[in-house]
């Protein structure tokens, strides 16, 4: 369980850090609920906190584990280490679990929840994972590389295949095109560039749409609902980022973002959907570095993927998606 635990506290950005210790210690509660606010009883929660660590070790840190009670509370308190930051860990059977982190540095010393962080972590029910086109990509066709001494300046489109996963021919084996991005690149200078990526479809009713990942949810293994909605999608997005002499650098660029889509839609006589497969994108098309999931079924809207049930075969290993 260590080993799998490590990257929780990992990726509260102590990288490196050593653990101090002192008369300042901490007491945690955290409370776990479902999605409709309910308390979960009888949850694993692991709270991790830096330690000092042994000879020729960086850092080190342990953990305080337990269950929560019939109120879905689990308390844990050290009152002598002065730990730089803790985190949370919240997991049961039949939910995806959930992490989150507490950082002593963002609080004021006289604010009373900097030692005494009351966390309230979210599980999500597992509903119907299911077999799914998905993949991660990680670099730009060719035609995108923007080598070379300036000046610089193209615009090109190219098509994606969700169900190939790669990219149309001549840039790869996909043979239909789901998602044309097309991108326009003007560099005068190392420091003088504008850049603009297009998200496009070629069908009439195909299309995209951002999701807010609401704060409460922050942190669950299923980032993303278990379904997407049925309306709301934008037949294009554009995303832009630049920087020029003397001004402050632009960039729209966010990993963190969260898209639904809608492709291969079928209208009939009255423009509404007959027929479509749907999907969801974790992270910003903008920097080629995103994982896409796509559902095989028509008219199926749920995004829930089995990472052990992957429709894409022969993918490299950082190509692999493991998250649901």
């Amino acid at each position: 369980m260590l080993c799998s635990l490590v990257p929780i506290v990992v990726t509260l950005g102590l990288s490196g850090a050593i653990a101090q210790t002192g008369d300042l210690g901490w007491r945690a509660t955290v409370r776990v609920v479902d999605e409709w606010a309910r308390p979960v009883s009888n949850a694993n929660v692991a709270v991790w906190y830096y330690v000092q660590p042994s000879a020729g070790e960086t850092e080190a840190h342990a953990s305080i584990q337990g269950v929560t009670d019939a109120n879905g509370t689990f308390t844990a308190s050290n009152p002598t280490n002065g730990s730089i930051d803790l985190g949370f860990q919240a997991s049961k059977s039949g939910y995806y679990s959930t992490t989150r982190g507490h950082e002593f540095a963002k609080f004021k010393n006289s604010d009373p929840g900097k030692r005494n962080p009351q966390e309230t972590l979210l599980l999500k029910t597992v509903g119907k994972p299911i077999p799914m086109y998905a993949k991660s990509i990680t670099a730009e066709p060719s035609a995108f590389k923007k080598t070379g001494p300036p000046p610089i300046a193209f615009t090109n489109s190219i098509g994606y295949d969700l169900k190939a996963g790669d990219w149309v021919s001549p840039y790869g084996k996909g043979a239909n095109t789901d998602i044309i991005f097309t991108e326009e690149f003007n560099k005068k200078a190392i420091s003088d560039y504008d850049y603009r990526l297009l998200i496009s479809f070629p069908s009439i009713g195909d299309g995209i749409q951002e999701f807010k990942e609401p704060q409460a949810e922050k942190g669950s293994a299923l980032r993303s609902p278990h379904e997407v909605p049925e309306d709301g999608y934008l037949p294009q997005l554009t995303r832009e980022s630049s920087t020029h002499p003397g001004q402050p650098g632009k960039s729209d660029y966010d990993v963190n973002r969260i898209y639904f889509f809608r492709v291969r839609t079928v209208l009939d006589a009255n423009g509404i959907v007959k027929s479509a497969l749907y999907g969801k994108i974790y992270g910003d098309p903008v920097m080629m570095n995103f994982r896409y999931y796509l559902n095989p079924t028509p008219n199926d809207r749920n995004i829930e993927f089995d990472p052990n049930h992957n429709l894409l075969r022969d993918l490299k290993s950082f190509e692999l998606v493991r998250q649901p």
